[in-house]
């Protein structure tokens, strides 16, 4: 899902310059007046595509472009490509070629499952009284009940938010445990209702990395579900795997959920999305957004985007092929980042924001604030010569120096996460990059207290 993030900021330089001739590494700027290469370390705000990706969605616009509905020889093959990047994509998180929908993007994907939760829960209260008006005869107690938690991406939060504000449902945001920043599966089972329909929980989150309890919430959901009462819809199951897919394995029949958010561009992809729905329109109801020529089993019409679903489906088969290679070189990138930078500027000047008893996180993503007076997340970025990075999910850059609400919601304090840096490592990342970073933020960071 396109997370709205800041640009890294910086002072005196075109952000993206020129890319290297190889899109699957570091993103570098090359720029003679201005100084050395740039190390892009914000992957988790978005990656490049990979150079196999470029081919095959560059193969589809020339060999097939024409309408996949169409019976003649380029329909014909870009039907063959949506067709075999739909099962490879389903395959990625453990279903089968008719539970992908393709969208937009993570932040349509969101909101088409939202809507469906709200319609289904419309049309089982109407059949289940005889076609009646439930919400005339009973007031907000008809409504249907979504829960989420308080540290979801805004495409969550502010659907949620919409819904509330006009009427359609109610929402209980669960708060994250301040010791464990996740969401505790009791949390949420305390928060069912009789008329809640839709559970929401990210399954990692993108400032943080805390992996979510998603397994665990679905097991008691589902048992929940089993003793509810015949005439009441079952509580849907959804989870934005946005920040998980293409770090950590993504299976949903594991998880125990209904729906699952697929965004390409977080994993070396192009930046549209899928949706996996379990048996959609059987098993699990779908109901569309949009309305038109009856593409995507009517659940989302308008011609197909032949050569971005290639690319997504590809994208999705370099996952399945080499995840386990991906997740241990994010994981040795990560750990030797913070151990550098503990030896740099030692344990009484480092907080990371990332680490929380008991919690699992994903292994490319350190939150951490170096401490001290002036050293402002932004402050320091803006004066990083090699870093690029962010502060977190910037779909909030309009607080300036105001710290995240994510790290401030698990419990970190408010001058430790004015500090906080968001750096997410990705698949060519490597320990000279580290080297080079982690001796940018300590000239910065003595810089900046010469100033202050």
């Amino acid at each position: 899902m396109a997370e709205k993030t800041d640009p890294p900021v910086i002072l005196g330089h075109n952000l993206w310059g020129t890319l290297t001739h190889h899109f699957g590494s570091d993103l570098h700027h090359h720029d003679v007046a201005d100084g050395p290469d740039r190390i892009y370390m914000d992957y988790n705000a978005t990656t490049p595509v990979d150079p196999e990706v470029v081919r095959v969605v560059t193969d589809a616009l020339t060999e097939a472009w024409g309408n996949p509905s169409s019976n003649y020889l380029p329909g014909l093959k870009a039907r063959d490509i949506i067709y075999h990047s739909r099962d490879t994509i389903a395959r990625m998180v453990g279903g089968k070629a008719a539970d992908i929908i393709f969208t937009s993007g993570g932040t349509e994907a969101n909101n088409l499952v939202f809507h469906s939760a709200v319609e289904h829960f419309r049309k089982s209260k109407n059949s289940a009284e005889g076609g009646t008006n439930s919400k005339q005869l009973n007031g907000r107690g008809s409504l249907p009940h979504i829960i989420i938690s308080n540290v979801e991406h805004d495409s969550i939060k502010l659907t949620a938010k919409h819904l509330l504000k006009e009427g359609k449902a109610d929402v209980t945001f669960v708060p994250v445990s301040k010791v464990t920043a996740r969401v505790e599966v009791e949390d949420v089972i305390a928060a069912i209702r009789p008329t809640t329909s839709l559970v929401s929980i990210m399954l990692a989150n993108n400032e943080t990395g805390i992996i979510m309890p998603i397994k665990d919430i679905c097991q008691r959901v589902r048992e929940v579900n089993k003793q509810r009462a015949a005439s009441a819809p079952k509580i849907l199951l959804h989870t934005d795997a946005a920040q998980a897919i293409g770090k950590i394995r993504v299976d949903a029949h594991e998880l125990g959920v209904d729906y699952i958010t697929i965004v390409g561009h977080k994993f070396y992809g192009p930046r549209i999305g899928a949706l996996f729905v379990n048996d959609p329109g059987t098993t699990t109801p779908v109901y569309p957004l949009f309305f038109g020529g009856g593409q995507e089993h009517n659940f989302r019409p308008g011609t197909e985007n032949t050569a971005m679903i290639a690319g997504l489906g590809k994208a999705a088969e370099l996952v399945s092929s080499n995840l386990a290679e991906y997740e241990a070189h994010f994981l040795d990138i990560r750990c030797y980042l913070e151990q550098k930078l503990l030896a740099v500027f030692g344990r009484d000047k480092i907080r990371y924001n990332s680490h929380f008893p008991g919690s699992d996180i994903l292994p490319n993503t350190c939150n951490v604030s170096i401490l001290g007076r002036g050293l402002q997340g932004r402050r320091v970025l803006s004066t990083c010569r090699r870093l690029l990075a962010s502060v977190g999910a910037a779909c909030h850059s309009d607080r300036g120096d105001q710290p995240s609400h994510i790290l401030l919601n698990c419990g970190i304090p408010y001058h430790v996460a004015t500090n906080a840096l968001r750096i997410s490592v990705g698949r060519s990342t490597s320990h000279e990059d580290v080297d080079i970073v982690v001796e940018d933020l300590r000239d910065t960071v003595e810089q900046l207290e010469r100033m202050n």
